[in-house]
């Protein structure tokens, strides 16, 4: 890597940690800690969301499974936009009127003790785990590109984030991801103006687009009702209704972020 590459992993990495620590500082009880005195921007909020349910993950597969099987996923986020207005109407009305901390709060308040614990636990242990992929995808590059060892790799990644997570709270995590957003949104369209640009002189950006649609990788929408097809149109908008619901309406990760 060149002065340039280190300077910049460098800076994003320190400021991105630094401005999160200090823009927060001074969240000493649990409503700053857990709802950032309900302050938070709607658009800073939108961007969080959008930001947690992306990864490292997301742009390292995406691409290869565009690659391989066509771009015919974007069907499984079509239930996406009905569960938000279902959401909005019914989840999200509830919680603001319990003024609940957690989604699981509300469990306890429906049922009981035993019921809010066990969904908390349950979110614990799968949060925990995805967190840990999560992290490892991009420790695997890093490591690839700086010749680190992995683990140290990894452990050096996740002390970055606990460092700002558990100083600031969910006013923290909000405040980072919107620098996170906007390093991810450059980089994908840095990286697509690269690929334009390392086209073959003869074969122009609409050429490489007839290409990918002669070959079937272009094949968006598909409205034949195959129970047995992964991708179409029905599967996709009502297996993602139902997944969406439950991971908005429910999953802590992002209740949290419209809590504030």
């Amino acid at each position: 890597m060149s002065n340039l590459d280190w300077f910049v992993l460098i800076f994003t990495l320190a400021s991105i940690v630094t401005y999160g620590i200090w823009k927060t500082r001074g969240a000493k009880d649990l409503q700053s800690y857990l709802k950032g005195n309900n302050d938070a921007k709607w658009w800073g909020i939108g961007i969080s969301i959008m930001a947690t349910q992306a990864s490292a993950i997301t742009f390292l597969s995406t691409p290869g499974q565009a690659y391989t099987d066509g771009m015919r996923f974007i069907q499984f986020y079509f239930g996406l936009p009905i569960a938000m207005i279902i959401l909005s109407v019914t989840f999200l009305p509830i919680f603001y009127r319990l003024k609940v901390y957690t989604a699981y709060e509300y469990l306890e308040t429906r049922f009981d003790l035993k019921t809010r614990t066990l969904a908390a636990f349950l979110f614990l242990i799968q949060r925990g785990l995805a967190a840990g992929i999560t992290i490892y995808a991009p420790s695997i590059i890093l490591s690839t590109l700086l010749n680190w060892n992995l683990t140290l790799t990894n452990i050096f990644i996740g002390l970055l984030v606990i460092l700002y997570t558990v100083s600031g709270g969910t006013k923290a995590v909000t405040q980072t991801q919107k620098q996170q957003m906007a390093v991810m949104m450059g980089g994908m369209i840095l990286a697509g103006i690269l690929v334009i640009n390392m086209l073959p002189n003869n074969i122009s950006f609409l050429d490489a687009v007839n290409v990918a649609g002669k070959m079937g990788k272009l094949n968006l929408v598909n409205f034949d009702f195959n129970l047995e097809d992964r991708y179409n149109f029905w599967t996709g908008t009502t297996a993602a209704l139902f997944l969406f619901l439950s991971y908005f309406g429910t999953d802590q990760s992002q209740v949290q972020r419209y809590l504030t």
